[in-house]
C-alpha cells in the first residue's frame, strides 16, 4: 500500500583523512545542513533556514564508561554517501489518509584512528527539518559498551522564547512555562513545585519535545524519533552560551545506556519554519519510524469512549471496594469478607449505566477503572502493592458486564494499573491479555503511577523504554490496542505498532480536578507532546466547578465549554473520551451533539492558524465522508479571527453548526456560556468568530 520512488546514491567518497565540509539541502531547498570535522577530529554540524542560521556549529559524540578514549574526537572520514528518498504510505489511522516521506540523506562513516573504532552518523533533511542518528556497525574494537553520556549539542543563535517543562526522569505532568532561555534557571524551582517528581537532573534541564521561537520569527522544535532500546533524551542548557546538550535518563546504576553493536540511537530531530502551522502539520517524526510490523491491522479501530473515571478523579467515588487492607493487614484473600466502603465506582450497576449511555449515544466503548482487587492496599501502604489483573472485586461481575455490553453493541476497555511494579506486570502479562480476550476486551489502558520497582530505576530509562515496547508488541500478538499512561513520551512508534493508539505522557484533563491547568495549556501541547504521537487527553468536561461533583474538591476546570468541544479536533487522537459524567451531558444535550458527531479518524487536516501559547485552529475531514470539523482553542487573551472555508469542495453546499463562546464567556467566571447557530456555507464563506479567554469554538460542516 505504499508508493515508492528511490533515487540512487548521488555521491560516494571513500577513505580520505581530511574531508572538506559536507553540505546537504532539503528537497525544497529552504534548509541547508553542513557537516564537518574540527582540527582535532570532533564531528560538528550546523543548520540554516532560508539563509538564516538555526543551529550554530554543534558537537556530536559520546562519553563511554570506564574508557579513557571516548567517542568525542580523533575521527577521520572514511566514507560519505548521499541519496534521496521519496515514498507515500497509508497510515492505519491518522490525520491524513496518506503521508509523503521525502528527504535527502547524508551518511558519514567515521574512524577513530587511535582506537580503530567506527561510527556512522546518518543525517536526513526533510522540508520541515533535520534528523540524525548515530549508528555503531559490527566491529572488533567496539562490541559491548556502556554510555556515560551522549554529547549531542544544539547551539542556539540567541536567547529564544521557550515553551518548556522541567527535565524530570519520572513525569511529564507539568504545566508549561513560557520564558526566555536565560530565565529557565531562575524559574526552574517554581516550575517543579506541586509535582510528585523523584529527580530533576539539572536546574537548567528541560524535556522534549521543546518548542522555541526566535526574535526574528522562526519556530524551532527539538525532539527525538524512534526511541527503541535506548534512554529517553532530555536537554541540558548551558545558559551562558545558549547551547543545549543531550542528557539521557540514567538507570538504577547511573549508566545512560548498555549497548551491543551493531546498534543505533534514536533520531535527534530539529523542525524549523517561519510558519508555526508547519510544525503542527509535520509528519517527520512518523516518517523516521519503520513501517507497520502488523501485517493485518484490520482489528485496530479508532475509539470514542466513556467511562468510570472522572467521578473517581473528582472524588465522587473511589477505585477501592473497601477501606480495609485485607491482603496486607488481615491476611484475607476473599474480599467478600471485607466491609464495602460504599463509594466504589466500578460496580456492576454503575458500569451498566455507562454502557446504556454509550449505546444510546453511539459511543464505541466503556472504560472501567478500579475493577480489580488491591487498590486499598496500594493507596494505604506506600504504593508497593502489586495487582494480579485477573481478580475482580465482589461487586464487579466480569461475565455479566461482558454479556450486557455485547447485547448493547458496546466494547469494554480494560484497565491495568501496574503501580510501577514492572516485573510483576511482565510476569502476568500473558494471563492478563488472555483474560481480556476471553471477556471481550480489545483495548487496555495501562498505568505506571508511582516509583518504578525494582527500586532506583526511572520511568524513562533504557530498561523502562524496553518494557513499554515489550508491552505494545506483546499486546499486538493478542490483537489488543494499548493506551499507556505515565509511560515515556511518544516518538512516532505508533507508525510501526499502530495498536499503540494513545498515550498520556503529559498533563492531561485529570489535573483540572487536582487544582487546574493554565488556560493556554492546550495551545502548547500540540507543539510539544503531540509531536511524537496522539494523546489520550480525556476532554469533554461540561461542569467546570468540580465541587458540584465532589463537595470537598474545590478545583476549577480552566476552560470554557466551547473550548472542551474544540479539543476533539485540535488535540488529535484516534482515542477520544467523553470524560464527564453522563448526567452533565444530559444537562447540555445541544452542546453534547458535537461530541457525538465528531469523527476520530481523518482523511485530511488543515491547520488554519497557530501561535504557541496563544491559539490553534484546525479543520479536519472525516475519513470516508465529505464532512469537516473545525476546532479552535484560545489562550488567555480574547480574540476575534476571520476563518476562510476555502478547504471545502468548490461548488458544494454544506450546513455548518457553530458551537461558540458567548460574548460574556470566560474560562473562570462564565465557562458554560455558549451559543449555537446553523448556517449554509461553501468554499467562499468567511467567518468572523470570537474566542473568549480559555475559550474557543467548534464547527461541524456537513455536506448537503
Amino acid at each position: 500500500m505504499m508508493k515508492y520512488t528511490f533515487y540512487a546514491f548521488l555521491a560516494c567518497v571513500v577513505f580520505f583523512a581530511n574531508a572538506s565540509a559536507q553540505e546537504l539541502r532539503s528537497p525544497n531547498g529552504k534548509l541547508t545542513f553542513v557537516f564537518s570535522l574540527q582540527k582535532d577530529g570532533t564531528p560538528t554540524y550546523g543548520l540554516t533556514y532560508k539563509n538564516k542560521m538555526v543551529i550554530k556549529p554543534s558537537h556530536l559524540g559520546f562519553e563511554l564508561e570506564k574508557d579513557s578514549v571516548s567517542l568525542l574526537n580523533g575521527f577521520q572520514v572514511m566514507e560519505v554517501k548521499t541519496r534521496s528518498f521519496d515514498e507515500t504510505w497509508k497510515p492505519v489511522w491518522g490525520e491524513l489518509s496518506s503521508i509523503r516521506n521525502h528527504y535527502n540523506e547524508l551518511a558519514v562513516s567515521l574512524l577513530q584512528t587511535k582506537t580503530n573504532r567506527q561510527l556512522v552518523i546518518r543525517f536526513r533533511l526533510f522540508d520541515e527539518g533535520l534528523a540524525f542518528r548515530y549508528e555503531f556497525p559490527t566491529q572488533k574494537n567496539l562490541i559491548y559498551f556502556t554510555i556515560k553520556e551522549e554529547r549531542t549539542q544544539f547551539a542556539m543563535t540567541g536567547d529564544h522564547t521557550a515553551f518548556w517543562i522541567p527535565g524530570d526522569y519520572d513525569t511529564q505532568e507539568y504545566d508549561y512555562t513560557t520564558s526566555k532561555l536565560s530565565e529557565i534557571r531562575s524559574l526552574f524551582k517554581g516550575a517543579v513545585t506541586g509535582n510528585a517528581s523523584q529527580t530533576s537532573f539539572s536546574p537548567t534541564g528541560v524535556q522534549t519535545a521543546l518548542m522555541l521561537k526566535t526574535a526574528d520569527g522562526l519556530y524551532i522544535n527539538l525532539h527525538e524519533a524512534a526511541l527503541i532500546n535506548y534512554a529517553c533524551m532530555h536537554l541540558n542548557l548551558d545558559d551562558k552560551n545558549m547551547v543545549f546538550e543531550s542528557w539521557l535518563t540514567p538507570n538504577a546504576n547511573g549508566d545512560k545506556g548498555n549497548m551491543q553493536a551493531p546498534c543505533q540511537t534514536p533520531w535527534r530531530t530539529i523542525m524549523v519554519s517561519d510558519d508555526a502551522r508547519d510544525i503542527l502539520a509535520s509528519k517527520m517524526t512518523l516518517n523516521l519510524n519503520e513501517p507497520s510490523k502488523i501485517k493485518d491491522p484490520s482489528w485496530i479501530k479508532p475509539v470514542k469512549y466513556v467511562g468510570v473515571w472522572w467521578e473517581m478523579i473528582a472524588g465522587k467515588s473511589s477505585w477501592s471496594y473497601t477501606n480495609e487492607f485485607p491482603s496486607v493487614q488481615l491476611g484475607i484473600t476473599d474480599y467478600s469478607k471485607a466491609k464495602p466502603n460504599g463509594t466504589h465506582g466500578a460496580t456492576t450497576s454503575n458500569v451498566k449505566k455507562y454502557i446504556d449511555f454509550a449505546a444510546k449515544h453511539g459511543f464505541d466503548g466503556v472504560l472501567v477503572e478500579g475493577w480489580n482487587i488491591g487498590w486499598e492496599d496500594w493507596f494505604g501502604n506506600g504504593k508497593d502493592y502489586v495487582f494480579d489483573f485477573l481478580t475482580p472485586y465482589p461487586d464487579f461481575d466480569v461475565k455479566g458486564i461482558r454479556d450486557y455490553a455485547r447485547s448493547k453493541g458496546v466494547k469494554m476497555i480494560m484497565h491495568h494499573e501496574t503501580s510501577g511494579a514492572v516485573r510483576n506486570y511482565e510476569r502476568h502479562m500473558d494471563q492478563a491479555y488472555r483474560f481480556m480476550k476471553d471477556n471481550g476486551y480489545d483495548a487496555v489502558k495501562s498505568g505506571y503511577v508511582g516509583n518504578i520497582l525494582p527500586r532506583g530505576d526511572y520511568h524513562y530509562s533504557q530498561w523502562m523504554v524496553n518494557h513499554y515496547q515489550y508491552a505494545v508488541e506483546k499486546a499486538a500478538s493478542y490483537r489488543i490496542m494499548v493506551n499507556a499512561h505515565e509511560a515515556v513520551r511518544p516518538t512516532g512508534i505508533c507508525r510501526t505498532y499502530p495498536n499503540l493508539i494513545g498515550n498520556e505522557s503529559a498533563r492531561g484533563t485529570e489535573y483540572q480536578a487536582f487544582g487546574g491547568s493554565k488556560p493556554n495549556h492546550v495551545t502548547i501541547l500540540p507543539f510539544t507532546r503531540l509531536i511524537g504521537g496522539p494523546m489520550d487527553y480525556t476532554p469533554g468536561i461540561f461542569e467546570m466547578d468540580v465541587s458540584k461533583i465532589s463537595p470537598n474538591n474545590h478545583s476549577h476546570v480552566n476552560s470554557t465549554l466551547a473550548n472542551q468541544l474544540a479539543l476533539y479536533v485540535t488535540m488529535y487522537s484516534p482515542l477520544q473520551m467523553a470524560a464527564d459524567l453522563p448526567e452533565n451531558y444530559d444537562r447540555f444535550p445541544d452542546a453534547f451533539q458535537f461530541i457525538k458527531d465528531v469523527a476520530v479518524d481523518w482523511s485530511d487536516s488543515k491547520y488554519l492558524e497557530a501561535e504557541p501559547g496563544e491559539y490553534i485552529t484546525v479543520a479536519r475531514k472525516a475519513k470516508g465522508k465529505d464532512n469537516w470539523f473545525v476546532g479552535n482553542v484560545n489562550g488567555t487573551n480574547p480574540r476575534t479571527a476571520k476563518i476562510s472555508l476555502d478547504f471545502l469542495d468548490k461548488g458544494s453546499t454544506y450546513e455548518a453548526t457553530i458551537y461558540a463562546d458567548a460574548k460574556d464567556a470566560h474560562y473562570k467566571t462564565n465557562p458554560q456560556a455558549y451559543d449555537i447557530r446553523k448556517m449554509k456555507v461553501n468554499s467562499n464563506t468567511q467567518l468572523d468568530l470570537f474566542s473568549a479567554p480559555g475559550g474557543g469554538y467548534a464547527i461541524s460542516i456537513i455536506r448537503k
